[in-house]
């Protein structure tokens, strides 16, 4: 199993949790584990056999000893997960030409392997989806390391396509994700549709949080001298210095994550950008550290 988690950025993750609006004050979203008693996952305690309980949550083994029915009683299972949705539209198959075979797909896929072990740690339920117009990648939510290793082969196998997926591809999100849960979308939002499905979820309740993939170059436009740029999705080109074209890259670039900032701060979600030469961690040390961990680099 290829790790995409480089050893410091493991060693972080161990002071953090996934914490949501709800469970603060708790250490995590495993603090919601219902209080009420089944037949769930993690033992909890002995009960007298009752008429009506079901004779497979009977301890043959303490009857043999004590010769007395006792039921075994656990906590069911939390019906809060933590889902994560990349993009796959064409955009996220970008890289920095300092470092070609590394892009926000690249970034993403790391990303939701951090989420992923801070899940596993803490005995929390996480699924996963990836969004593009050839179809969904869908991973059902579960816990435990074999649902971890489970997330990080369908991490590997994904593709980018051409474009986000359409409305009508979007059904499983909605099928699929619970009320409770707690969705983190990657994606570098350059498509509306993306910005839409987020504001979407946060609207019917779904505590979305978006972590906003960006290339070095976005932020630094390091261009001099004539370059042909194509826009991955639209095949567009356009031919110009590079020099000359900064200024004005990086103030409407500017305005627009102003713009898509806007969007998301007025429905309430919680945002964090990426920048593909920042540790993969960083963002969500932001999202879910402590305050002094905001302007961590």
């Amino acid at each position: 199993m290829v790790d995409l988690l480089p050893p410091d950025v493991r060693s972080r993750l161990r002071g953090l949790n996934l914490v949501t609006r709800r469970a603060v004050g708790s250490h995590g979203l495993g603090q919601h584990r219902s209080q009420s008693r089944g037949a769930g996952l993690e033992f909890a305690q002995y009960r007298a056999y009752e008429p009506g309980d079901e004779l497979r949550q009977i301890d043959w083994k303490l009857y043999a000893r004590s010769d007395k029915f006792f039921v075994r009683e656990a906590e069911r299972e939390s019906p809060v997960a933590v889902w994560v949705l990349i993009d796959l539209s064409a955009s996220m198959g970008q890289s920095d030409a300092a470092r070609p075979d590394y892009s926000r797909l690249d970034a993403a896929r790391a990303i939701a392997a951090a989420v992923a072990e801070l899940a596993t740690r803490q005995g929390d339920r996480f699924g996963f989806m990836g969004l593009g117009s050839d179809g969904l990648a869908l991973l059902p939510p579960a816990a435990g390391s074999r649902q971890r290793d489970r997330l990080l082969l369908e991490l590997l196998s994904l593709r980018v396509a051409q474009r986000f997926a359409a409305d009508d591809q979007l059904g499983p999100v909605w099928e699929r994700v619970g009320a409770q849960d707690l969705v983190i979308l990657l994606s570098d939002c350059f498509d509306d549709g993306v910005v839409a499905l987020a504001e979407k979820l946060a609207a019917a309740g779904r505590e979305t949080l978006v972590v906003e993939m960006l290339t070095v170059a976005e932020r630094d436009f390091p261009f001099d001298g004539g370059y042909r740029f194509r826009d991955p999705e639209t095949g567009e080109q356009l031919l110009a210095d590079g020099s000359a074209l900064r200024d004005e890259f990086l103030a409407r670039f500017g305005e627009a994550r102003a713009a898509l900032h806007g969007r998301l701060d007025a429905i309430g979600i919680r945002h964090a950008a990426h920048m593909l030469d920042e540790p993969v961690d960083l963002p969500l040390r932001r999202l879910f550290g402590k305050p002094q961990d905001a302007n961590a680099a």
